[in-house]
């Protein structure tokens, strides 16, 4: 969220480009004159090198540098850790400013650092937290290394879904159900084809099956189902021993890991959260779990810092935006210009709390869709105002410490219909 911040009229600007093997310095002292260029490498001894020059300075110093990937951090925690202050620069106002300035779209690392020597020296900044410092470092790695886990154990399911099984068992995927399961796999590893059933005979294969089901209602009618199924199974007549169902093994054994590994990771987030008081107060929002909790927790840091819920709104990519001139007024709709993260999160928050009873989101909804339950457009546009009810929630609770009180909506309740405003249904009040 680019806003004006105050720099002192005595201090130091110094802007990086930052890259992954080189950055770009340049220095402007307060009393202008000719501005230093550096360029320094990688490496420890040029990162302490440029940390000591600038201690060095008997005045306020203030760096700037752009977001780039991973590359920054070290040496943003390096100058952090020397005493130095860091502002952020936003890699879309740099663009646009670069553009204006220089009147054309071509860029270097140079004209970069120009520019953000510019912005810092205007006030167009960003500040800047570091995951390191602010403690939320294993937070953030265990969100994304969870939420890579799981896309890789999806596209292994929709492997399993739409290629193997298709080939060596159709049949069966009608028994997949939820793809958090393990015992489906279980199952499907120890007999990937309808032959291997079979051949063992009813009796024999309920026997074996009967511990890989797992703790079901109905297991007996279960296996004997799967049985049947076997025996009417129109799938290729492939060796169990054959290096195909040798693949398909692999595969599922691929999927199995993967399921281990996501689910040891949301045991050792909760248990690393479980006395932690934010943590505890996004529990008690409808539709915020702990894997939520955890993605709120490691890309907000401290919700405490942002004053008011605009600011956090802002940050989210929540806040609505308008393309206006003259007489021409566009449509209303989210700017997207913040952590898609944390956006994508409260939507999926927003879509579970909606289906749990009695909680003032599926209450809401109810009424921001009376009468067009068949009218799409509407229907997203009170999503849309329900995933930033969501994040005001969110806010709310821990910067309050209060905790979320699970009531239901009076239905005379002011609200501001979202067909007619986008931008009014998104302010709601919660």
């Amino acid at each position: 969220m680019t806003k004006r911040t105050s720099t002192p009229a005595d201090a130091v600007l110094v802007a990086i480009d930052m890259s992954k093997h080189r950055q770009e310095v340049l220095i402007e002292r307060p009393e202008g004159g000719r501005r230093r260029r550096m360029t320094v490498m990688a490496t420890k001894a040029d990162y302490d090198r440029l940390a000591s020059e600038l201690g060095d300075v008997a005045r306020p110093v203030i760096v700037g540098f752009e977001a780039t990937g991973n590359y920054h951090r070290t040496l943003a925690h390096r100058l952090l850790s020397a005493g130095f202050e860091l502002r952020l620069i936003s890699s879309v106002a740099l663009a646009r400013t670069r553009e204006a300035l220089h009147n054309g779209w071509d860029k270097n690392d140079s004209k970069d650092a120009q520019v953000i020597l510019h912005m810092l020296r205007i006030g167009a900044t960003q500040r800047y937290v570091d995951p390191l410092a602010a403690g939320i470092n294993d937070l953030q790695e265990m969100s994304k290394t969870h939420e890579a886990i799981s896309k890789a154990k999806t596209q292994t399911w929709h492997r399993l879904l739409t290629h193997y099984l298709p080939l060596y068992f159709p049949e069966i995927e009608r028994f997949a159900g939820n793809s958090r399961s393990d015992w489906f796999l279980a199952l499907l590893e120890r007999f990937p084809t309808p032959a291997s059933m079979i051949t063992l005979g009813k009796e024999a294969f309920t026997r074996e099956a009967w511990g890989l089901v797992g703790r079901k209602v109905s297991k007996a009618r279960l296996l004997n189902d799967i049985y049947e199924t076997a025996c009417a199974s129109v799938a290729l007549p492939v060796d169990e021993d054959s290096i195909a169902i040798a693949m398909f093994r692999m595969v599922i054994a691929q999927a199995r890991s993967l399921i281990r590994q996501r689910d040891e990771i949301e045991r050792t987030a909760h248990a690393l959260l479980s006395d932690n008081r934010d943590y505890q107060l996004l529990r008690m929002i409808p539709g915020i779990g702990p894997i939520n909790a955890l993605t709120i927790l490691a890309e907000a840091g401290d919700l405490r810092r942002f004053a008011h819920h605009r600011q956090f709104l802002k940050f989210c990519g929540l806040d609505l935006a308008t393309c206006q001139s003259g007489t021409f007024r566009g449509r209303t709709k989210l700017s997207k210009y913040g952590n898609a993260r944390l956006r994508r999160t409260f939507w999926m928050a927003t879509q579970v709390a909606i289906r749990q009873r009695d909680n003032s989101f599926r209450d809401k909804l109810g009424r921001y869709v009376a009468g067009h339950g068949n009218d799409p457009d509407r229907r997203r546009k009170a999503m849309t105002a329900l995933t930033a009810k969501m994040a005001r929630v969110a806010h709310a609770v821990i910067k309050t410490g209060a905790e979320y009180r699970p009531f239901v909506e009076r239905a005379d309740t002011r609200w501001k219909d979202p067909s007619l405003s986008c931008r009014e249904g998104a302010a709601a009040t919660l």
